[in-house]
């Protein structure tokens, strides 16, 4: 399935993508129920399926499936309902999957030709940092570049998603815990990221973090090796490389996370950028008002998002 968190008249809920539609999974999964003549029918879809990612993914397998039979009948059912279950992609905006992660762990140094161009050795162990969940924006949102600095960078990230509680995990599990699989743009303020020892500051300003389109889920994208992943600004492609050359792979960062700390449903961790960053090239590019910055991923689908210069004082 493909999963997204979409808005629609204000109110932010979640879906599934069928061609060129959404499902309401937790109002599909409703009607379903009411018209099996299950008492409480409203009760029990918020408990199984409810409305928010995080809490969905909190179900664990038994809400996957029962979010596969809600659509199953929401593509089949013609009647009359007091509400919708579907809705055309074109008149919903669609959010990032999880708007609220728990944890944002991104990864450092993990694509060997980045390791190099960035003049360093492969790391034995992985390079960790957070972004935070004020840094999510949806893949239909702009990249705000606040007047903060002026080397406003792009990292495409191939990221996942945390499906269950996982603390001690090893490699041979790993995937298990796997929800599913997104894209993330770790838009980076390069001066104020390297002003101290500590990545932090240049991570977690405002809206550095698109996210999406959607999340596709581990049962329909089993393995996570070998997807390409493109970044282009403008047309002109920027970086190119493939999840076969991760240093630390999927299931190596589960089990090395997972022994750090508890790994929560609905948390997000970005594997780290390829080659080819602003910062790296010869001479230095960095991002200006109206550039469009696309990721594609195999297997994934497209995160664009046009830079937006914002004002001194003015937020998102």
């Amino acid at each position: 399935m493909k999963l997204v968190s979409f808005s629609y008249e204000g109110i932010t809920r979640i879906g599934c993508l069928v061609q060129e539609h959404i499902v309401d999974l937790h109002l599909a999964y409703r009607a379903m129920l009411e018209s099996e003549g299950v008492i409480r029918a409203a009760q029990i879809a918020e408990a199984y399926i409810p409305s928010e990612m995080t809490a969905f993914l909190q179900g664990g397998a038994q809400s996957m499936e029962l979010a596969k039979r809600a659509v199953d009948y929401a593509t089949s059912h013609t009647g009359t309902l007091p509400y919708k279950l579907k809705y055309s992609v074109a008149d919903v905006k669609l959010e990032a999957p999880v708007t609220k992660p728990g944890k944002m762990i991104c990864v450092g140094h993990n694509y060997r030709e980045h390791i190099l161009e960035m003049g360093r050795e492969l790391p034995p162990v992985p390079v960790i940092f957070a972004k935070f969940s004020n840094t999510v924006i949806g893949p239909q949102d702009d990249i705000p570049f606040f007047p903060i600095s002026e080397q406003l960078d792009y990292e495409a990230e191939f990221a996942f998603l945390i499906g269950k509680r996982a603390r001690h995990v090893s490699q041979a599990d790993a995937l298990d815990y796997v929800a599913g699989y997104t894209i993330v743009n770790d838009v980076t303020y390069r001066d104020i990221q390297r002003r101290t020892i500590q990545w932090l500051q240049g991570k977690t300003v405002e809206g550095s973090a698109p996210m999406g389109p959607w999340l596709v889920t581990s049962d329909e994208l089993a393995d996570p090796s070998g997807l390409e992943v493109v970044l282009t600004v403008n047309g002109e492609e920027r970086q190119r490389s493939n999840t076969a050359n991760l240093v630390f792979s999927v299931s190596f960062l589960v089990e090395f996370l997972s022994n750090l700390m508890t790994l929560e449903p609905g948390d997000v961790i970005l594997t780290g950028t390829p080659g080819g960053v602003g910062v790296a090239r010869e001479p230095q590019v960095f991002l200006q008002h109206d550039d469009i910055v696309r990721i594609e991923i195999d297997r994934i689908g497209v995160l664009e998002n046009k830079v937006k210069a914002v004002s001194e004082g003015e937020s998102l």
